[in-house]
C-alpha cells in the first residue's frame, strides 16, 4: 500500500510530461498537413534526382 504513495505521483508526472510534449507539438504545427506526405510519394517527378554520368570528351587528333 505504501508503494502507491510513490507510484501515483510518478504516474501523474509522466502523464503531465506527455501532455506538455503533445501540446508543444500541436503549437509548432507538426500536425498541420497529415495527408501531404502520403500524396507526395505518389507524385512523379520528371527531373531525375541523380545526375547521369557523362564522361569527358576526348580531343580527337587530326590524321594527316
Amino acid at each position: 500500500m505504501q508503494i502507491l504513495y510513490l507510484m501515483i505521483p510518478i504516474a501523474l508526472l509522466l502523464a503531465g510530461i506527455a501532455v506538455a510534449a503533445f501540446v508543444m507539438s500541436v503549437r509548432s504545427g507538426q500536425y498541420d498537413d497529415l495527408e501531404g506526405e502520403g500524396y507526395r510519394i505518389l507524385m512523379d517527378d520528371d527531373d531525375p534526382m541523380i545526375p547521369k554520368y557523362e564522361p569527358k570528351k576526348k580531343r580527337m587528333r587530326k590524321k594527316m
